[in-house]
């Protein structure tokens, strides 16, 4: 009987599964190292924690790991229902808390190792935290690509963690109840994105005017596994943010508040970099724990290594009215 220690949060909505016991053995190296070895070796393991029947496709999971430089606090790696994910904006503000809630992470600043990078956060309270992400930056700027049911689509490619493709037009209405369509738009997107470009676009993001006044845009992603983001998405964004930096409608130092499909909120921020067009996005959004758990994996169980998500086949897509 195989015996992992979780604690699962939600930021914003969007759940992270920590995983702080009962993991597989990566070695010392780097984070990079240890996140192909995780990805080649244990993907099993990867399954068990995050798929149905102890998970679910809308689960983002964070194996906990010692850091390769011991002045940081901690490393992770995150993972989803099906891969691994270089940065998770939401699950380094729920894994902040989660180290909070365990008593190893007081309030102030830390820092947290990612395989694409080394990001700091800040930890306000027991909720709130902000994360001052990796350089972001856009790659392409309003590329259209022709798409299956939906015509030509026109939006940006840009990177904030993970490859987004960010679209402002269209003709969608973000709500909850429109997930199952908006799911179906973005998935035939990003094959499209995906057919016409070398960036690894994994992520594809849909905005539009908020509900609340007191915001600056609502978005809708789709994330790797087909789920959708209940939070604003930190590393989608991240690459708004650059997006919006780049295009002169962003200054450093202005927040911009972004609304998820569910109401939540992030605040964000940029900082300039040396590099031209790229910035260190911070975004800000609370967290809060909501179980204490051991996952417990029978040998004998047909599906002790979960229910593997494998490649979604595209489904139709119909005209909007």
């Amino acid at each position: 009987m195989q015996r992992i220690s979780v604690i699962d949060s939600h930021t914003g909505g969007e759940p992270t599964r920590v995983v702080i016991a009962g993991g597989p053995d990566l070695g010392t190296g780097p984070l990079t190292e240890r996140a192909k070895v995780f990805r080649e070796r244990f993907d099993t393991f990867r399954s068990c924690v995050v798929n149905e029947p102890r998970g679910s496709d809308v689960l983002v999971g964070a194996l906990l790991c010692e850091p390769h430089d011991p002045a940081n606090a901690a490393g992770v790696i995150f993972f989803n229902n099906v891969g691994t994910i270089g940065m998770c904006g939401h699950g380094t503000i729920g894994l902040a808390i989660t180290l909070a809630h365990l008593g190893s992470m007081p309030p102030g600043l830390h820092r947290i190792e990612t395989p694409v990078g080394v990001v700091a956060v800040t930890l306000h309270d027991a909720h709130r935290v902000t994360v001052k992400n990796v350089l972001s930056y856009r790659q392409h700027a309003n590329v259209s690509v022709e798409v299956e049911g939906l015509g030509r689509v026109t939006g940006d490619i840009a990177w904030g963690g993970n490859w987004f493709f960010l679209v402002k037009e269209h003709s969608e209405e973000l709500r909850v109840a429109n997930v199952e369509r908006l799911t179906e738009v973005t998935w035939r997107i990003r094959r499209a994105v995906n057919a016409a470009f070398s960036e690894p676009v994994d992520h594809v993001e849909l905005f539009g005017p908020p509900v609340d006044a007191a915001n600056h845009s609502r978005n809708f992603v789709l994330c790797p596994g087909k789920a959708y983001d209940r939070s604003p998405c930190g590393t989608g964004t991240s690459a708004k943010l650059a997006c919006l930096f780049a295009d002169g409608k962003l200054k450093p130092g202005e927040v911009w508040r972004q609304e998820s499909i569910t109401g939540s909120v992030f605040e964000g921020r940029v900082e300039p970099t040396g590099t031209p067009g790229a910035v260190i996005p911070s975004i800000t959004g609370t967290a809060y724990i909501t179980a204490e758990a051991t996952l417990l994996a029978d040998d004998g169980d047909p599906l002790k290594d979960g229910i593997r998500a494998s490649a979604y086949p595209s489904p139709a897509i119909t005209s909007s009215g």
